[in-house]
């Protein structure tokens, strides 16, 4: 009873978005954790390509073959279709990329499709929910918006419906993929001309990223090293997608947890700043470097906390 009362309660679950494989991964386990019951059959999920989707999905459903995976081969037709042209649903969970999957069938087959399998208490996770919505009248049970954040919501016969959760995350994808670009544009600098290697422990912050150090870096200038980024931004280098684990940055090849979520020019990342000192977390002991992209959200208030002077915030 208090997970259905806890569903019915819910209005909007925001997150920050991560940028990493691992933690989309996490993340999507808590969602799926917190907001999903067993009973759900109709899953929507929105947001732009190279965004995260497919990971959070993975995280929310273990096991569950995705057919827009790029690593995989694309059976054609997709399982949810073959059944249901075959007229017998094997499986429990479907997956389906609408948008993907209407370069290879109509509308109204995918439509008929997921009808059918919600008929037969199958459950299906569909992306881009928003491009089949108006032609299958059904709303989902659970709509997750993936954008700058992401927001989870179990609508209701009143709503939101998808139009609701695009709004609140249309055109704002760009700012996570600034800062992450951002961000191994600075660790590739720190690296490089201050011999300070990346560390492991990174967490976010609207419109930004924070790399987190065991010990205060010996010889960082943050000043030096801001001109130095600013620099690469405006040199307007190419960002480029390697493989599942790797970057590249002009002609540099760089490691990269989450290759996808990137800008592809470096000339696209708005007002880049790092902060201008080191913020300490007294809980975590950790030293934080901070850096900033494109124009205010939140973002002043961790500028005007970090310009306090006491010393409690930086020893």
């Amino acid at each position: 009873m208090s997970v259905n009362i806890w569903h019915e309660c819910l209005g909007f679950g925001m997150y920050y978005a991560p940028r990493g494989r691992a933690r989309l991964l996490m993340l999507g386990e808590t969602i799926g954790q917190r907001y999903l019951s067993s009973s759900d059959l109709l899953i929507g999920v929105l947001g732009e390509a190279g965004t995260g989707k497919s990971t959070i999905i993975n995280g929310m459903f273990p096991g569950l073959e995705l057919t827009n995976d790029d690593s995989g081969v694309n059976i054609r037709p997709v399982p949810l279709l073959r059944m249901h042209e075959e007229g017998r649903f094997s499986g429990h969970t479907f997956h389906i990329d609408v948008r993907f999957e209407m370069a290879f069938a109509q509308l109204y087959e995918i439509v008929e499709a997921i009808r059918a399998a919600l008929a037969d208490k199958r459950r299906i996770v569909i992306e881009h929910f928003e491009e089949v919505f108006p032609a299958l009248e059904i709303n989902a049970q659970v709509l997750l918006g993936v954008g700058e954040d992401i927001i989870v919501t179990r609508p209701n016969i009143f709503g939101p419906f998808p139009d609701d959760i695009l709004q609140a995350i249309r055109g704002t994808a760009i700012y996570r993929k600034m800062a992450h670009s951002a961000e191994d544009m600075t660790s590739m600098v720190l690296e490089e001309e201050f011999g300070i290697l990346p560390q492991a422990a990174h967490s976010d912050v609207p419109r930004g990223f924070v790399m987190e150090f065991d010990e205060r870096p010996e010889g960082l200038d943050i000043q030096r090293l801001q001109r130095r980024v600013q620099e690469i931004i405006r040199s307007g280098v190419e960002v480029a997608h390697l493989d599942s684990s790797h970057i590249r940055i002009g002609s540099t090849p760089r490691q990269c947890t989450g290759p996808r979520i990137h800008v592809t020019n470096s000339s696209e990342i708005e007002n880049f700043r790092l902060l201008n000192e080191l913020v300490y977390d007294e809980l975590a002991k950790k030293y934080c470097l901070v850096g900033l992209v494109a124009g205010p959200k939140s973002i002043h208030i961790i500028e005007r906390h970090a310009d306090r002077s006491k010393p409690r915030y930086v020893p």
